[in-house]
């Protein structure tokens, strides 16, 4: 019996054509358009917050102004006079006379009441911020959240230490549980170890995972191998 011929697909006409097109083209401008964008929007910016602080003598935009005559807007000059400044002064800061200068500048700002608590507070963030990204987490995980039976993807950070290592007789994990879309914000928990499964996928992938609900996968495949668990640590391991 001979099966009947497959009809061939329709034809696109021009109109449907030009739209795929144009989405195709669309979706590989778009991430390179507002990446450049966004760059030469901070540059400016940077810019425009720094040269106002450089004495004329030294502004680098006047200087050419004063030599060349022409109207030239050279973006990016804010920012390597920045970066040398602020590299300038971490060298200062680590030196002997640069941290006496510090505490001395810091205990003038501390004594004012209301300077005092936005001082602190602006350090603190900084601080904060700088330690976080010399610290990246270790591992993407699957813990189970909000209850039993439902797995949420987190981030591993360290093994639980202090007073809450001593306030339970299991091994325990301080994982950060991230919100979706916005991976920032979420949840810190201390898991049992024996609890947090462990998944081959990196962490820049997990983070794409949870920015795009769902939608992105890294690599589409199932795992040739099922997550595994993290092995106790032993005594010995230990010391």
């Amino acid at each position: 019996m001979q099966l009947p011929e497959t009809p061939p697909p329709p034809k696109r006409g021009f109109f449907s054509s030009l739209r795929a097109n144009f989405l195709t083209g669309l979706v590989v401008i778009a991430p390179i358009g507002l990446t450049v964008w966004l760059i030469w929007s901070v540059i400016g910016w940077v810019d425009g917050w720094v040269l106002p602080f450089i004495p004329n003598a030294y502004n680098p935009v006047l200087l050419i102004r004063h030599h060349t005559g022409l109207e030239v807007d050279v973006r990016g000059l804010g920012v390597a006079t920045f970066l040398i400044f602020t590299v300038i002064i971490g060298w200062t800061a680590k030196g002997l006379i640069g941290r006496s200068l510090i505490k001395w500048a810091e205990s003038l700002v501390l004594s004012v009441p209301g300077v005092r608590t936005l001082y602190s507070g602006v350090k603190q963030i900084v601080e904060t911020v700088v330690s976080q990204g010399e610290q990246n987490f270790d591992k993407a995980c699957l813990v189970e959240y909000p209850r039993a039976g439902i797995w949420a993807i987190a981030f591993i950070s360290t093994t639980a230490k202090g007073e809450i290592a001593a306030s339970n007789e299991q091994e325990m994990v301080s994982v950060f549980l991230p919100t979706t879309p916005n991976p920032t914000s979420g949840f810190l928990l201390f898991v049992p170890r024996r609890d947090v499964q462990v998944l081959d996928m990196s962490v820049e992938d997990a983070a794409k995972l949870v920015i795009s609900a769902g939608l992105v996968y890294p690599n589409g495949q199932t795992p040739a191998a099922e997550p595994q668990v993290i092995p106790a640590k032993t005594p010995d391991a230990a010391e």
